[in-house]
């Protein structure tokens, strides 16, 4: 193998990959990254066995090969120079020299066909996302998944790609988010999957701004999954079981809903989080309907016997009785942290059921989560 590349491209394409290869394995070649020539461009590739990464750069490539080197070192190495033009030649020994300026470097590879095969998903349904919507509406579910290996399935978002609306869920036995979003490219028949979590974060992490859409393509009978960028290939495997039927969880009427500014809810429950993490993380909200001119208003509290306790008063559209719940200030810091901005809305029924959260103005997200039993 002899080709030449841009310290820069390489870098960037190094970066692109590195995250998926194993740092700790008991299959040592995972900690390597693929490096080989493909139609003209060089090719970049890593796995952890749960997901591979492969990425395309440009190159003038003088000779065809491939080897493997380890991930940290070629990714430290490459980082470290200056941005300019490198040459790399494979000997017949396995040893890749690489030559940048004044610098230049030898790293002692291993065979690439020692190298788990890259997953091929050819078949199954095939969709696309605007990329744009994609990040949005992963940002709104991932973090609802859990992180407790206990139960696998919950670990992952439930996928459901039908006609021209991919529906993501997230759930973790406290909170559950339901994001729907319009395919560019309609699947051919109805599909469902579970992604882990992890590969949806990291297919968001890769979208640029240069990307418009992303292919997806599911292949339920290898339990696989395909997103494809321009230049980027991320495969996982999809995560077997039962996802749990989430649209009985969702509260289908409420006795008292509250309107509110989302930056202004957002601020009172990042000042009464403060309090609440010395006070079993509990934040306790009263919801007030106005009278007259009186505007109704949404009470947020939260307290500590040891440190104190922190009150804020938001003016509020309250609709329906007077109600009072209280929820675990993260889950709240949480949800109101991506919706961020407009005005959201918080439904309820009473304090022992679950509270509903919802964007005004759009049908496309729901956030349930659920309450904490206080003494009021």
């Amino acid at each position: 193998m002899r080709l030449s590349c841009l310290q820069e491209n390489l870098s960037k394409g190094l970066a692109i990959v590195g995250r998926a290869a194993a740092s700790r394995s008991t299959l040592p070649i995972t900690s390597n990254v693929l490096v080989a020539t493909d139609e003209g461009r060089l090719k970049l590739s890593a796995t952890n066995l749960e997901i591979a990464v492969s990425c395309w750069i440009g190159a003038k490539i003088e000779e065809e090969g491939a080897t493997t080197v380890p991930a940290k070192l070629l990714t430290e190495f490459i980082g470290s120079l200056p941005n300019d033009k490198i040459e790399m030649a494979l000997s017949a020994k396995k040893i890749l020299t690489m030559k940048c300026a004044r610098f230049e470097a030898r790293m002692t590879g291993v065979d690439a066909r020692d190298f788990p095969p890259i997953p091929r998903v050819e078949n199954g349904v095939a969709v696309k996302v605007d990329v744009a919507e994609f990040k949005k509406g992963v940002a709104r579910v991932v973090f609802a998944a859990a992180t407790d290996e206990s139960r696998p399935v919950l670990t992952g978002i439930d996928a459901l790609f039908e006609g021209s609306v991919l529906t993501l869920a997230a759930a973790d036995g406290f909170r559950l988010a339901v994001y729907k979003m319009p395919l560019a490219e309609a699947a051919s028949q109805k599909v469902k999957a579970i992604i882990p979590a992890k590969t949806l974060s990291e297919v968001s992490r890769l979208l640029s701004d240069g990307d418009e859409s992303i292919g997806i393509t599911v292949d339920t009978q290898k339990s696989q999954i395909l997103f494809k960028l321009k230049n980027v290939e991320l495969v996982s495997q999809l995560l077997q079981g039962a996802f749990p039927q989430y649209s009985q969880i969702i509260p289908q009427s409420h006795t008292t809903r509250a309107v509110v500014e989302t930056p202004a809810f957002l601020m009172a429950a990042r000042t009464a989080q403060i309090f609440a993490r010395d006070g079993g993380g509990i934040v306790r909200l009263i919801m007030t309907p106005g009278g007259g001119k009186t505007p109704g208003r949404l009470s947020i509290t939260a307290r500590s016997e040891e440190i104190g306790e922190d009150q804020a008063e938001l003016d509020a559209a309250v609709s329906g009785e007077e109600a009072k719940i209280a929820f675990n200030g993260k889950y709240l810091l949480d949800v109101l942290g991506v919706i961020s901005e407009g005005q959201v809305a918080l439904e309820v029924t009473g304090p022992s059921s679950p509270g509903v959260i919802r964007p005004v103005g759009t049908d496309n997200y729901v956030h349930v989560v659920m309450p904490m039993f206080v003494q009021w």
